[in-house]
């Protein structure tokens, strides 16, 4: 019952509209896959708090960027961004320069993220998204004369479910053409994780599919793995349905109770 009930929210949800509310939009705003790394990296790591806003706030980190995302980066132009300027709530110009240099650094050395990606045998992993963010911590610390910004990634990896950078890799990586945009190949869909959020993390509690009461990265592998019993090929389809579930009120609770009887 319960996967039959999550297959039919992920079909009512993952449909070309939905991308017209949701942060996808914005990388889905580019064909060049620097572009398209860089947008889905920065959007989703401000993706936190009211959606009118983060739509909001993205928009204008767009528009500083001129429309040239991986350029204004590695032309150095983002060095021009005051330290103090508000990009979304408590992520501020430092913090996106920090963020930007260590991203410099990378494509100074890799043609993209994803040949980075490749090269740091990411697709061996068995928790790529914390893979991915080990990397891209080592390269920011580098790039920042060996400091650390809580605010750009996570620095304790062991407990971080790392919400954002997986929903990043679910953008980059899902490929059923309809809202993700499946351009990287490094990776499968078979090995992504949900990204866990408050409102995932409820939805999830709600129907069973875990018990802990915390975000942590334990409850992300917690949910995924039950998720992964039910679409081996692709669990994270139903980060959709988790989503869709919470936000049309549906009476969770009726549904786990049917499903332990």
């Amino acid at each position: 019952m319960l996967k039959k009930i999550l297959d039919e929210a992920a079909a009512r949800i993952n449909v070309p509209s939905f991308v017209d509310d949701d942060p996808v939009q914005f990388p889905r705003r580019f064909t060049r896959l620097q572009d398209i790394e860089v947008v889905a990296l920065l959007v989703s790591h401000i993706s936190w708090g009211k959606r009118k806003m983060i739509l909001r706030d993205a928009e204008r980190l767009l528009a500083m960027m001129e429309g040239e995302p991986y350029y204004w980066i590695m032309q150095g132009a983002y060095r021009s961004v005051p330290d103090d300027l508000n990009i979304h709530r408590t992520f501020f110009g430092r913090n996106l320069k920090h963020f930007c240099r260590g991203l410099e650094m990378m494509y100074s050395l890799h043609e993209s993220m994803e040949e980075c990606a490749r090269r740091g045998h990411l697709g061996t992993y068995e928790e790529p998204a914390w893979a991915l963010a080990f990397i891209l911590n080592g390269m920011m610390s580098d790039a920042n004369q060996h400091t650390h910004d809580s605010r750009c990634l996570p620095s304790d990896l062991r407990k971080s479910p790392l919400k954002r950078l997986n929903m990043a890799l679910r953008w980059l990586v899902r490929d059923d053409g309809i809202v993700d945009m499946g351009v990287w190949k490094v990776l499968k869909p078979s090995q992504l994780f949900i990204p866990l959020d408050v409102h995932v993390g409820n939805t999830a509690r709600a129907l069973g599919l875990t018990a802990s009461t915390q975000q942590h990265k334990l409850t992300t592998l917690e949910i995924t793995a039950r998720l992964r019993e039910m679409r081996p090929d692709d669990p994270c389809l139903y980060d959709f349905a988790l989503f869709g579930l919470g936000v049309e009120g549906t009476d969770l609770a009726k549904i786990s109770a049917a499903e332990r009887t």
